[in-house]
């Protein structure tokens, strides 16, 4: 994290991203364990009161770093309109603004209280999370000097590859990791082997003839997997994410698309 300016005798606060896993309770390094234990309290966003996600951090923290009390955060609410993020631009200033309030509410928190803080962060803190960018904007402001460290986790895409028992590019090849939102552009471009992450819904219909690998909460007692044509298994895969969102009260799944020898783009 870039070092900015802080006003004179501003708190000083050490602040501990963790990669926690995908979603099991032993998906964490030896190294993020120890970090949990070496903080006076744990951080987290709540998506209201009884959010399925909170409660799986606590369970973590009981196993790992028993003691830590986890201190949630009501989460802003973010605008999702169909008209507000049709665009990439009009959704990029959407999350921005949502950083913005985000920021604001996590530099109470920590203004609030002294020690050392832990950040629990679902998978890797470098596969699409806000905490980093929401980090750097409480640093910016200068009402706190922040010392940041961040744990590495074990990401979705390891998991994914690990359960299907599956190298995530062909021999020499590369993948394009990429957002659902975004998935029929990359296609577009060129890209023939792509992980999906952060999913609305799942592959296109044009994207029938290609190969999928699927998991859906990996690592999590409801963990569910589904390989194959991807005009063969949609359907399967669209009844998997409402059970899961049902029994759960949440549902994450990453998936590689490939396109097969001989299937052309469309």
């Amino acid at each position: 994290m870039a070092t900015e300016p802080h006003a004179a005798g501003a708190p000083r606060r050490r602040v501990r991203v963790v990669g926690i896993g995908s979603g099991g309770l032993d998906q964490i390094t030896v190294e993020a364990v120890e970090a949990l234990r070496a903080s006076d309290y744990a951080l987290a966003a709540a998506k209201g009161q009884d959010d399925p996600l909170i409660d799986l951090r606590r369970r973590l923290l009981a196993r790992h770093a028993p003691g830590i009390e986890l201190v949630g955060i009501a989460d802003p609410e973010r605008e999702r309109s169909s008209s507000s993020t049709s665009t990439h631009g009009n959704y990029r200033v959407v999350v921005l603004d949502w950083h913005e309030a985000r920021s604001l509410a996590w530099e109470s928190a920590i203004a609030a209280r002294p020690g050392d803080v832990a950040i629990p962060v679902w998978g890797d803190p470098a596969f699409y999370d806000s905490t980093l960018r929401i980090l750097d904007r409480i640093s910016g402001r200068g009402a706190l000097d922040l010392e940041v460290e961040v744990l590495p986790g074990i990401s979705a895409l390891q998991v994914l590859a690990a359960r299907h028992r599956i190298v995530l590019h062909e021999i020499g090849g590369t993948v394009t990791v990429t957002t659902g939102r975004r998935l029929r552009e990359v296609v577009a471009a060129g890209a023939d082997n792509i992980v999906v992450m952060l999913n609305a819904g799942l592959p296109p219909g044009e994207l029938a003839d290609w190969r999928i690998w699927w998991g859906g909460n990996l690592g999590d007692a409801g963990e569910t997997l589904i390989a194959g044509r991807v005009g063969d298994v949609l359907a399967e895969l669209r009844g998997h994410r409402e059970r899961l969102r049902a029994e759960h009260g949440w549902v994450m799944d990453v998936y590689l698309l490939r396109r097969d020898e001989g299937t052309t783009a469309r």
